[in-house]
């Protein structure tokens, strides 16, 4: 009896002389793979990395005090999958601040969230996720372009990404300082996708949260589910991403 590699699907056959050729796909597990891209766009929190700190949540409570005049908190807010902007308005919102008032006064609360992350950055202690820095070495090593949506502000994300130690993997981000909605932000991605690669170029999203998905699904693109935010296996796998992992490691395991 000898054993044979099936390089196609990471399986074993058994050869056994006079007899036919037994796959021994059920005591193998096939890995998963990344589905095909010209282009790979990382989610940051939960998807990347996850904070222990709390620099960004003070500084949308500065903001909020400062631009406002409102001494509040994020507690209690539905935030994951949320941008900032949206976590900002949802948490006055319940404080009374209307639409317009709101909006009135949202670029000046940007410009605090912005300071305060700048001023306090060197606090920021991010936990990379498993396997993210064996993928992105996998992407870049393959020639693949390397980008961020996130529904963090810009400077947010990048301090959180540089803190990391993963900033050299990515060329663009797409951020919400411009753009409330998660589906705008995947769109602004891939319009960037389209002026660097063509029209043509595809791209795939990577995100933990079941809003990922749906904004990958509204702009046409391939979406990755991980499980290593605060979302399950079993809720992201109901929104029926493309592939649904517990996290990255999977795919060199």
């Amino acid at each position: 009896m000898r054993y044979v590699p099936d390089h196609h699907s990471e399986l074993l056959e058994v050869v056994i002389p006079g007899e036919i050729i037994v796959n021994r796909s059920l005591l193998y597990k096939q890995r998963p793979a990344l589905p095909n891209a010209d282009a790979y766009i990382f989610d940051i929190d939960g998807t990347l990395l996850v904070t222990r700190d709390l620099v960004h949540w003070n500084a949308l409570h500065q903001a909020m005090l400062e631009a406002y005049g409102i001494d509040t908190s994020i507690e209690g807010i539905q935030y994951h999958g949320k941008t900032d902007l949206s976590i900002l308005r949802a948490a006055l919102a319940r404080k009374g601040v209307g639409d317009d008032a709101f909006e009135a006064m949202l670029p000046k609360a940007l410009e605090i969230v912005c300071r305060e992350v700048e001023a306090h950055h060197h606090l920021i202690q991010p936990a990379v996720c498993p396997g993210i820095p064996e993928i992105l070495k996998f992407i870049a090593s393959s020639g693949n372009a390397i980008g961020v949506a996130s529904g963090n502000l810009e400077t947010v994300g990048w301090h959180k990404i540089e803190a990391a130690g993963l900033r050299q993997f990515f060329a663009f981000g797409s951020f919400s300082d411009q753009c409330e909605s998660r589906a705008g932000i995947f769109q602004n991605a891939l319009s960037h996708v389209a002026r660097q690669l063509g029209p043509h170029a595809t791209a795939c999203f990577v995100g933990d949260t079941p809003s990922d998905i749906q904004a990958a699904k509204e702009v046409g693109a391939a979406i990755v589910a991980v499980a290593s935010g605060t979302f399950s296996i079993a809720e992201l796998s109901a929104c029926s991403p493309d592939l649904c992992i517990s996290h990255c490691g999977e795919l060199f395991s």
